[in-house]
């Protein structure tokens, strides 16, 4: 099994930093805030500490007097101290979960826009893992990072202005030995955020893994696949042990290292400072407050490296996120409107001043120019048609003249134009495909596996792009008409059906959001699938859970097909809709099918003989190619692919 990563390990640290910032602005008075009240609370510690210089100057020199005011004030002081903390924590939470917020929407909403070619290659769990661990490292990192970062910088750098006060000959040697740290911390920082962007990408693979195996676990367990599924899970999880320890084992070695060279630059300092003292350089306050300080030198490095493990994890992450909301989303070129005209029609909307040109292609209009004679919808005689084909030239004008502008009748003519695709660069799928359906047919698609059938649904409602030719419904160009407009204009029912943690009425209104308890019961009824709702423990409110794992395959290819039932769409595309449902319930269904469709163009993948035999035209697809096409009786009259696939599917009913 190959094996992938939603995105490659990121590079550009700096451009991360800015997304993360530009998020951060969006709750910028909360962060302002923040940063105000950790600025009070890292300078009362200073000042706090720094009282202890004046208190025990008083005490070495009798000044009893002046000690309660001392003492008092340094109170106040850390009182002040804390509350600020108590506020900037408080603050800084709800921060965070906005900016949190904030990513995870947009994040949601630009994967919706991501093309289906994206979901292809990019595994559920992949995805997932952007939603869970990389927010969650960000949101961590806010919440832990965000104002330490602020109090560690103002204790350092105002630790640091205090000791030159206090004692400048002191502070070169603890000068010089932060040197030493922070280039410690910059070695081991750098190789710590190239081992987490490993870690993340690591874990993401995981999680891809787990949710297909816990999706699968029918087939793992029909084909004793357990053992090796161990042994795949183990491989992986080990992966991401080596990543995680090797990012853990560098940044962990920080803190200690800090703290050790600390200790040595107190050890320094203490006996320096002493003999400064006992030879009368220091007085005794200055000293006793500056060893203080020195302690305290040690903390915000120590918070920085500690704070950096976070950092560069959240990093790590961010760069995965940011990854994904840059990837490039799915182009709607697309102009032309569905509007609807009345109770069951509908109309296609031309942008003002243009109109059709070639091969359904929209031109501007010229001033004074006059629609031609006839052209209704989209221009009169809409193509020759001969022997399956589409004859090159139609009435639309490969000259470019303008045949119809304004309100166009949505009709369902879909028409295939030297049409060629292929899901891989260099491997074609389909080959000048010339098609047509007339507005209102019943058009079938047979053939062997791979043949493309399920691909020209795909391309109708532009799920993909064609590499090569052009697809015109009601005469016009499909990437001329909005995607969302096309998509509504199409009805769909797919062999893998899926559905959503609901009851049954809001699994079939995820057709039509704002149809009522009647809509829904009819668009059931005409689906027969009414009976057996019915029969339910709750009826149209039993709760559908896992997919519809509590219902049978039949049944929730029946609730599929209802839910199309609903939208009421004036195209429908049928990908083996009734494969999982049994003979008699095909029976059953065949009515409320011929009500669906009645009037529609219908496009069906099927392989029942009682579906494909009632269809207008049916098409006999090899290899990418049409190699035949006609009614039940033509096409068995022609004695060739379709009559051999015809006496094979009669054998086995």
């Amino acid at each position: 099994m190959a094996r992938t990563t939603a995105q490659a390990r990121p590079q550009n640290l700096g451009h991360t930093i800015r997304r993360l910032l530009s998020y951060m602005g969006h709750a910028r008075l909360s962060l302002l805030a923040v940063a105000v009240l950790v600025s009070i609370a890292a300078l009362a510690n200073l000042c706090g500490t720094y009282m202890v210089r004046p208190v025990v100057n008083a005490l070495s020199e009798g000044r009893g007097d002046d000690l309660p005011g001392l003492i008092a004030f340094t109170v106040i002081v850390y009182v002040i101290g804390v509350f600020a903390s108590f506020g900037y924590t408080q603050t800084m939470v709800r921060a965070a979960q906005k900016v949190v917020f904030d990513i995870r929407r947009d994040l949601f909403a630009h994967i919706q826009k991501l093309p289906l070619s994206f979901f292809d290659r990019t595994r559920t769990g992949d995805v997932m893992s952007y939603f869970t661990n990389d927010v969650d490292t960000v949101a961590e990192a806010l919440n832990n990072s965000f104002a330490n970062v602020i109090q560690a910088f103002i204790q350092m750098v105002g630790t640091l202005i205090v000791l030159f006060v206090l004692n400048w000959q002191l502070t070169l040697i603890t000068v010089a030995c932060n040197l030493v740290i922070a280039l410690y911390v910059r070695f081991s920082g750098g190789r710590s955020k190239m081992f987490f962007s490993r870690q993340q990408n690591a874990l993401g693979a995981l999680d891809g893994y787990i949710e297909e195996m816990v999706a699968g676990q029918k087939v793992v367990k029909v084909f004793n696949h357990e053992a090796a599924n161990v042994r795949e899970f183990t491989d992986r999880n080990e992966e991401l042990r080596q990543a995680g320890a090797s990012a853990q084992a560098y940044a962990f070695t920080m803190v200690p290292t800090t703290v050790c060279i600390g200790y040595v630059n107190y050890t320094i300092v203490a006996v320096v400072g002493a003999l400064l003292a006992v030879n009368g350089m220091a007085d005794v306050g200055a000293l006793a407050s500056y060893l203080v300080f020195v302690r305290q030198a040690t903390q915000p490095i120590n918070q920085f490296t500690q704070l950096g493990n976070f950092l560069l994890n959240a990093m790590a992450g961010a760069e995965r996120l940011f990854a994904a909301m840059e990837m490039e989303p799915e182009v709607d070129e697309g102009t032309v409107k569905l509007v609807q005209t009345g109770r069951d029609t509908w109309a296609w909307k031309l942008p003002e001043g243009m109109g059709i040109g070639a091969y359904g292609a929209l031109v501007r209009v010229a001033d004074g120019a006059q629609q031609a004679e006839g052209a209704s919808g989209v221009g009169g005689d809409l193509a020759a048609e001969e022997s399956g084909a589409v004859a090159q030239t139609t009435a639309l004008g490969v000259d470019g003249t303008v045949l119809a502008t304004g309100m166009l009748p949505l009709r369902g003519d879909v028409r295939f134009h030297d049409v060629d695709f292929g899901y891989v660069p260099g491997r074609l799928v389909l080959k000048k495909l010339n098609l047509f359906a007339k507005p209102g047919q019943k058009i079938a698609f047979v053939g062997s596996t791979g043949a493309g059938k399920t691909t020209i649904t795909n391309l109708i409602n532009r799920f993909y792009d064609v590499d090569a030719g052009e697809i015109t419904y009601d005469g016009i160009n499909v990437k001329s008409i909005s995607k969302a407009d096309l998509r509504r204009s199409l009805g769909i029912v797919l062999q893998d059906t899926h559905l959503f943690t609901g009851t049954i009425a809001e699994n079939i209104r995820f057709g039509k959001l704002d149809a009522t308890d009647e809509e829904v019961r009819a668009a059931a009824k005409a689906a027969c699938a009414d009976s057996f709702i019915r029969r339910l423990p709750q009826g149209y409110d039993t709760m559908v859970t896992s997919d519809g794992a509590n219902l049978s395959q039949g049944q929730r290819q029946l609730l599929a097909i209802a839910r199309v039932a609903v939208a009421d769409p004036p195209v429908l595309i049928l990908d083996e809709a009734t494969s999982s449902i049994d003979t008699r319930t095909e029976k059953l269904i065949e009515r409320g099918m011929d009500r669906i469709m009645e009037g529609r163009t219908t496009f069906m993948i099927a392989h029942r003989l009682s579906t494909v035999r009632n269809c207008d035209a049916i098409i006999v697809l090899e290899h990418g190619k049409i190699v035949e096409r006609g009614t039940h009786e033509q096409l068995l009259a022609q004695r060739g692919e379709y009559w051999q696939l015809y006496q094979g599917l009669k054998e086995l009913d």
